[in-house]
C-alpha cells in the first residue's frame, strides 16, 4: 500500500538514494549533499510516495500558487515504477498549486513519452540558460 505525505522535511540520505534508484540520479547533483540540501529545503510543493517506511516517489516543485508551478523532479524508483505512483504525486501536486496554476515540466530523456501520455502538452518554445553561461 503506497501512502502519500507532503513537506520537505526529509532524511537527505532516503532522499538521495531514491534519486540513484531511478531514472533521475543520472541528471541530478547527487554527489553534492549541500546542493541537494538546498533544493529540498527550497522547493516549494514536495510530494513523496511511500511503502511502508521506503521512500518510493518524490515530486519537488517551484510555485507561485497562483499562475505557474514548475515540476523540477518527479522520480519513482524503478522497482515501483508503472504503478501510478508519479500520477498521483502530480496530481497532488497540482492540487497543492492551487486550481489556476499551469504546471510545467522539462522532462528528462527517459521520461518524455510518459507526460503526453498522461495528459501533458508539448510546448515547442521552452528555452533555458545553463548556470555556466550568460546573457549575451
Amino acid at each position: 500500500m503506497i501512502t502519500y505525505r507532503t513537506g520537505n522535511d526529509l532524511e537527505l540520505t532516503e532522499v538521495i538514494d531514491l534519486y540513484e534508484a531511478s531514472t533521475l540520479g543520472a541528471m541530478r547533483p547527487i554527489g553534492d549533499r549541500t546542493r541537494m540540501a538546498a533544493m529540498l529545503k527550497n522547493a516549494s510543493i514536495v510530494i513523496t510516495a511511500w511503502d511502508g517506511s521506503l521512500l518510493v516517489g518524490i515530486s519537488r516543485a517551484l510555485s507561485d500558487f497562483s499562475y505557474t508551478t514548475y515540476l523540477s523532479d518527479l522520480a519513482v524508483r524503478l522497482s515501483h515504477q508503472c504503478a501510478g505512483i508519479g500520477k498521483e504525486m502530480i496530481r497532488r501536486t497540482q492540487q497543492a498549486a492551487g486550481p489556476q496554476a499551469y504546471l510545467i515540466l522539462l522532462a528528462a530523456p527517459a521520461a518524455a513519452g510518459y507526460y503526453p501520455h498522461i495528459g501533458f502538452t508539448h510546448h515547442p518554445r521552452a528555452w533555458f540558460l545553463k548556470a555556466d553561461e550568460s546573457v549575451q
